[in-house]
């Protein structure tokens, strides 16, 4: 049996993945420092609490687990915060990696799942967005996960480390039936504060400009479910497995929402009223962000599985079971 470290598997993504590779015959052993992530997360996995940058940490795990691959989700994700805080996201995400990398180098690991972002494409030339568009970040969050993405190249040339980066753009949905979900503090993504606002947790769902060039003037994004996700970062340790090369993959369904199209979709699926309030703009939110996928098909045999309903319904299904998350926030 193979034993994969999730770095990160307290957090939302992370937790998911670490639920699906137990149940396709994985041993998994998870660390995470809990900063965002949640212990109750973890489930029938051994959890390691430090940090990654704490190479003693790493050498521990290493040295006690014979592993074979690494995936890691461990990273400061709020966009809003690294341009306030652009140290802080340096600091951790790209020290973080560099960290793993060495440790991996020490204990003769050559493959890694690295969960990027489609932050590190910036503001679009174009729609669908291609893995060999242009790359200018335009926050610190995009930039570190970019400047990560080089580094795994080089390490890739000199130490023989293999990898797969995967660029996703909106992760959504949950897995009620293993009591996992979606729970930050602070929320920052559209479907949950939707949600937050169906429970009554909020008072509207703020809805920032309504005069983009979209067809209802509402800015679109791809949504992929969290469980596609943990299927696709399968498929890739899998294609670094069977010795596939190196290389970036976006992650995304290829179809566009709007705003307004999610706010009345979760209308429809929990039948419940949803305030909504037209705001301003926020600075710097493209009007479309859609992945082109057909790479990911083509390498990695990934496909979405889920739409928007299933979605939708997977988290309100998490939400409403747990209208205050995890329960562990003070």
């Amino acid at each position: 049996m193979k034993t994969i470290l999730v770095a990160g598997g307290a957090g939302y993504i992370g937790s998911h993945m670490v639920v699906h590779l137990i149940e396709n015959g994985y041993n998994v052993i998870v660390a995470d420092n809990l900063s965002t992530g949640h212990r109750a997360a973890v489930k029938d996995a051994p959890l390691y609490v430090g940090d990654i940058r704490d190479a003693a940490f790493l050498d521990r795990i290493f040295s006690e687990n014979s592993i074979d691959g690494v995936i890691n989700f461990a990273a400061c994700s709020l966009v809003g915060e690294s341009v306030k805080k652009p140290l802080k996201y340096y600091a951790n995400n790209v020290m973080g990696s560099v960290s793993m990398l060495d440790a991996m180098r020490r204990h003769g690991v050559d493959k890694i799942v690295f969960s990027s972002t489609a932050a590190t494409y910036g503001e679009p030339e174009k729609q669908p967005i291609e893995e060999g568009d242009r790359t200018e970040p335009t926050n610190p969050y995009g930039a570190t996960k970019l400047a990560i993405e080089e580094m795994l190249k080089w390490s890739s040339e000199a130490y023989g480390i293999r990898y797969a980066a995967l660029r996703y753009f909106n992760a959504a949905g949950a897995a009620p039936e293993h009591g996992i979900g979606e729970d930050h503090a602070p929320e920052t993504h559209l479907i949950p504060i939707v949600l937050q606002a169906a429970l009554g947790k909020r008072s509207h769902i703020g809805i920032f400009g309504q005069d983009y060039p979209t067809p209802d003037g509402t800015c679109i994004r791809d949504y992929i479910h969290v469980k596609d996700l943990a299927r696709a970062h399968h498929l890739a340790l899998e294609h670094l497995e069977n010795g596939g090369e190196s290389g970036v993959f976006n992650l995304g369904s290829g179809t566009g929402y709007s705003v307004k199209e999610i706010v009345d979709s979760a209308r429809r699926i929990t039948g419940r009223p949803i305030p909504a309030k037209i705001e301003p703009r926020r600075p710097g939110d493209p009007s479309t962000l859609i992945a082109a996928n057909k790479k990911a098909e083509a390498v990695l045999g990934f496909k979405p599985q889920y739409d928007l309903d299933v979605i939708l319904a997977d988290a309100w299904a998490w939400h409403s079971g747990h209208p205050d998350g995890f329960g562990d926030r003070a």
